[in-house]
């Protein structure tokens, strides 16, 4: 890495982190540091969830895919303007009226302790996993581009995001996420224009090598057979319905920033901007990964075998030897942008739910300075737990194929179980409590099925979601709806 590069990186990740602890107020209440004071303006906040959205996954996972593969994963984003519109209408109003900054307080209101407990550690371990994803994809631009050690890399870099987490708190996390939004989205814009330059004889090429791919068009959004042992078009499509509207309905990173935004107005804003304007960036990190497949594949030669074998390695390997003095530096800095704004985001909501959720519950204390040491404390719980589940990730062949899994195997239908709630008021506890077990066991079959390789209908594992919130709430509604019919019948 030339000395300019580096100096352009050290300055950048240095920068944030200050920036970050600027936030740090000795003076201030476990309210502060939770919701913002909630009075950030939308554009502001739509920029965070964007930034939450666009992590090292989408920089470097992205290309990787469509280097490997086509664009079947962007499906995924093609689902989000349904997800984002029932935010606006439906899910905004209703978390900006409750009294908690919980997502899951109102599961304890329907269903009793039980649910909010169950969600609240569904959520903690779908974002342990997502950090341990995004941290490992961290490390591995540095890891090539100047041979460090990769171990290090990982643990340094989760301390430092823990830092300015641990003492700036949502306010802190919202503003460097927009900050580092701007920062990932031009270093993206500027790799693909030298991509494109690249080309020996112009962008044309890069469309006819792309069509033309031995294993297939490129540009393919997957097959529309309906098959469901695969990544297919359609399973692509509704795994991203589910996730997203559970991401918007259900996730406490995006439920939280709801509470920061100063008006309704603004929250609504917010969650229309941040998942709109995802859509096209998304479709940048997919063109770059075609970009980087029409340019070794017109450059014979230059992309050595075990990089291309790891397709997660392909876009670090084009910045270290493709790129400009001073490009590479702002590239690495923009990877970097991306992830440590989503780690911050989860760590900060994690943290928010330990204390919500699993202290505040539990302990008659009204201090504030207990209040926030608890807040702090989880931050650093979480993130060094993020950190050993990022060393384990290291071994992975596809990051975000192992993150789409985990997410929803780790999910546990828990957005079937907010929709039982939130859609009708017959379900009751118990009933609740029976979709849950039924809706987990589910999960566990897809789960296990193709683990274990077990004899029967194998499902793609994207879909433990979707059949896991389906069953719960399906589940739910008969079981309320037969015990309702066994009562009049006895009256």
């Amino acid at each position: 890495m030339n000395t300019i590069d580096f100096i352009i990186f050290l300055i950048f990740t240095f920068s944030v982190v200050l920036f970050g602890m600027s936030f740090y107020r000795k003076k201030t209440s476990a309210e502060e540091f939770t919701s913002a004071g909630r009075n950030l303006p939308g554009w502001l906040v739509g920029m965070s969830i964007f930034a939450t959205y666009v992590s090292s996954i989408s920089y470097i996972g992205y290309p990787g895919i469509a280097f490997a593969g086509n664009w079947n994963a962007f499906v995924f984003s093609l689902s989000i303007p349904i997800a984002s519109y029932f935010a606006s209408k439906y899910f905004v109003p209703f978390y900006r009226n409750s009294n908690s900054v919980s997502a899951y307080s109102f599961l304890e209101e329907r269903f009793g302790k039980w649910a909010r407990l169950y969600a609240s550690a569904c959520y903690l371990f779908t974002q342990i996993a997502r950090m341990g994803s995004i941290l490992y994809l961290l490390a591995v631009p540095m890891y090539i581009l100047m041979g460090w050690n990769i171990y290090v890399v990982i643990v340094v870099t989760g301390l430092a995001i823990i830092l300015y987490s641990m003492f700036g708190g949502i306010k802190a996390v919202i503003w460097t996420d927009a900050i580092q939004g701007f920062i990932l989205i031009g270093g993206a814009l500027l790799c693909l224009g030298v991509l494109v330059f690249s080309m020996p004889e112009g962008i044309g090429q890069l469309f006819q090598l792309a069509v033309d791919a031995p294993e297939g068009n490129k540009f393919s959004l997957g097959d529309f057979d309906a098959d469901i042992t695969t990544s297919t078009f359609w399973v692509c499509l509704i795994y991203g319905i589910f996730t997203n509207l559970q991401n918007y309905g259900v996730d406490q990173n995006y439920v939280q920033r709801y509470h920061t935004a100063k008006s309704m107005h603004d929250a609504k804003f917010s969650a229309l901007f941040g998942g709109y304007l995802y859509i096209p960036v998304s479709a940048l990190f997919f063109f770059i990964g075609t970009a980087l497949y029409a340019y070794y594949t017109s450059h014979p030669g230059m992309l050595p075998e075990a990089i291309q074998q790891k397709p997660d390695y392909v876009f670090p390997y084009f910045i270290v030897n493709g790129l400009p003095v001073g490009v590479r530096g702002i590239l690495i800095a923009s990877i970097f942008a991306a992830g440590m704004s989503t780690i911050a985001t989860s760590i900060t909501s994690s943290s928010t739910i330990l204390y919500t959720d699993y202290y505040r519950p539990f302990t008659k204390s009204e201090s504030e300075g207990r209040h926030l040491r608890v807040l702090r404390i989880g931050s650093v719980l979480v993130g060094i737990i993020g950190i050993f589940v990022a060393l384990a990730m290291i071994s992975v062949e596809s990051i975000i194929d192992a993150w789409w899994k985990l997410s929803s195997i780790f999910s546990g239908g828990m957005l079937g179980l907010f929709l039982l709630g939130f859609v009708t008021h017959k379900v009751r506890n118990v009933q609740a409590g029976v979709a849950v077990i039924v809706g987990v066991l589910v999960i566990a079959w897809i789960s296990l099925g193709n683990i274990l390789n077990l004899p029967g209908i194998h499902i793609h594992e994207y879909l433990a979601i979707v059949f896991g919130t389906s069953t719960i709430f399906l589940v739910g509604l008969i079981i309320a709806h037969k015990s309702y019919l066994w009562f009049a019948r006895k009256k």
